[in-house]
Formats: C-alpha cells, structure tokens, sequence
C-alpha cells in the first residue's frame, strides 16, 4: 500500500471559516475525506501545524514515504527552513499544493521559496488540487518501483 504524506502550514485549520471567498468552504477533514474516497488503496498521513520546526519534522519523517503533497501556506513565501527540508528527501515525489491561484492575487503571494525544491506546484484548482497532487506524486512512485497504480478511477 502506497503512503503518501499530506502536509498543511500556517492557517490551514481554519479552513472552511477563513476568507471562504477565498479558500472556499470545505474544511480540512473535508479534504481528508475527498483524498480517502477518491485513493482507498492509499494510506494516508494528514498533518497540520501552524509552527515552522514541526512542519519540518513532518517532513523528515515522510522521507520513506511514496510522496509528499504540501500546502505551506504563508511559509511558502519565505520559510527556507521547510525549503532546505523539502530539498534534503531525495528521492520522495513533492508536490506544492495551493487552494487560490497565487499569481492572480497580491505580488507578494507569487514568489515560492518551496517550489525549487519540489517536482510540480498546483495552483487555483480549490481542493481538487490536492487530488491532482496525490495522483501526481503516486504515479512518480509507481514509476520508479514499476507497480500498477493504486487509483480508484
């Protein structure tokens, strides 16, 4: 069984509540159940923190996982901390994960620090984002072990 990591930075418990024009109204155990429904064959580690150092040990202990979905967050723009950690999983397929289309909002939102050290970066797509993102980063897993995929069509 594939294992796949899906990490949430600064702010993400408060989906559903904050800025729902935004960030829409579901919630982050509304898009734990999505991922779950849509990858019954994955089993799936959700965090969410809203401190930096613990979000780094997130991401050392998903170093022997299939794959690593990250939504950082306001991190995004300036944690070189969570970048160096993201950089030092080699190996791991990650992928940055945004709810809003970042580069259609503030200037200050469009500059990652994360997505150098990552493979791909969603963007706008709401929470189906994250299920791009999970289907991404399986594929790459599945590829370098030669599996079938584990996807529920």
């Amino acid at each position: 069984m594939a294992r796949v990591f899906v990490l949430n930075g600064v702010n993400l418990g408060a989906l559903g509540t904050r800025r729902p024009e935004v960030y829409g109204t579901l919630t982050l155990g509304d898009i734990e159940r999505r991922l779950r429904e849509r990858f019954p064959k994955v089993g799936f580690e959700f965090r969410q923190t809203d401190y930096e150092g613990e979000m780094v040990g997130f991401v050392h202990e998903a170093r022997e996982s299939d794959g690593i979905v990250i939504n950082p967050g306001a991190w995004t723009h300036y944690s070189y901390a969570l970048h160096d950690a993201l950089e030092a999983v080699e190996g791991v397929p990650k992928v940055e994960v945004h709810l809003s289309n970042v580069h259609a909002r503030e200037p200050w939102r469009r500059h990652s620090v994360i997505s150098p050290a990552v493979e791909a970066v969603v963007a706008g797509m709401g929470p189906y984002g994250y299920e791009v993102a999970v289907g991404y980063v399986l594929g790459r897993s599945e590829a370098r072990r030669g599996d079938p995929p584990e996807v529920n069509p």
